[in-house]
């Protein structure tokens, strides 16, 4: 037994906060997809399943042994992982065409969405971490699955119901802002990314909402299409902006010890390439194609070095148990 308790401590200490690493692998096969690497997006896509059902068995666990933890946990930011996590694998779901998988977690991500989203923001505080924008990227997750479904099997309610999420996100993000501690663009360690990563996968939201409408299934009038447009187009430009400056910081100020929330890293920039590639296809816009391309193996990179660093603390850990 005495060889079992280090690495569950190991294990306990990286929860609600790994729900990250989910969000990370699935949108990295999200961005392999559309990059037109199917293969090694399959794969990507494989590691985020075992993840994520891996952390879902944990929370029933917790859920059912220790409710007074699961609750303390449940009102922090890193809680809102598990709504983002679960539409991010079904929106990859949706394009591999399984699309009745992807609508039971949709289905299943907006159960958790409300309640969560209340506990946690009835619980923040100022001078709070990156992981605050959680609530806009946990918002806008269940959006960009809803839009996608929606195009996928030609449902107007959905684009609509995704419409309303799309801008209930974008205030979730204004709520935010004044409450994060700009210092962690300096000092964070990692999860800084996700003010950056919330107006990408806002934009992302915004470009689904953009190719949902067709002639199968009209839903903008033109002044609509016109305002959401712009709209997309510009959280894009804010994202890529956010992701210069977080570049910058981690360059001036160097944070090469590894943490859990470094995979908060990752997926902002897996969110930044998705939301490049799918605001270029929904616009019709040629100049973002190439560097979502490019962005999308820089992603891979950073996927890899923090898969690395992982590695190496759990080794760490199970060495602990000997």
């Amino acid at each position: 037994m005495s060889g079992i308790s280090p690495l569950r401590g190991w294990w306990a200490q990286r929860l609600p906060a790994a729900g990250a690493a989910v969000m990370a692998t699935g949108i990295m096969s999200v961005g392999l997809h559309l990059a037109g690497a199917e293969t090694v997006s399959r794969v990507a896509l494989v590691l985020a399943c075992v993840m994520w059902a891996a952390l879902a068995a944990d929370f029933v666990v917790r859920l059912a042994r220790d409710r007074l933890r699961w609750a303390r946990e449940a009102r922090t930011p890193g809680a809102l992982t598990a709504v983002a996590a679960t539409t991010v694998l079904g929106t990859r779901f949706s394009a591999l065409g399984w699309q009745t998988l992807a609508e039971a977690l949709l289905a299943l991500s907006v159960a958790l969405w409300l309640p969560l989203l209340v506990l946690v923001v009835r619980h923040w505080k100022p001078r709070m971490p990156g992981a605050v924008f959680l609530a806009c990227v946990a918002t806008q997750g269940p959006a960009v699955l809803g839009a996608t479904l929606a195009a996928a099997v030609t449902t107007a309610w959905l684009a609509h119901l995704s419409l309303v999420l799309f801008w209930v996100g974008l205030a979730m993000y204004g709520l935010a802002v004044p409450r994060f501690e700009w210092r962690q663009i300096a000092q964070g360690p990692g999860d800084q990314w996700v003010a950056g990563g919330a107006l990408a996968i806002s934009a992302l939201a915004g470009a689904r909402l953009l190719a949902a409408d067709s002639a199968r299934l009209y839903l903008w009038n033109d002044d609509d299409q016109g305002v959401l447009r712009v709209v997309t187009v510009a959280l894009l430009v804010l994202d890529l902006a956010w992701y210069v400056v977080l570049l910058a910081a981690e360059v001036a100020w160097p944070r090469p010890r590894y943490d859990v929330r470094r995979w908060s890293t990752v997926f902002p920039m897996g969110m930044t390439a998705t939301a490049t590639l799918s605001v270029a296809a929904a616009v019709g816009g040629a100049w973002p194609r190439w560097p979502g391309r490019v962005l999308v193996w820089v992603t891979v990179a950073a996927w890899l070095t923090v898969a690395a660093g992982a590695a190496a603390d759990a080794r760490a850990a199970l060495r602990k148990t000997r």
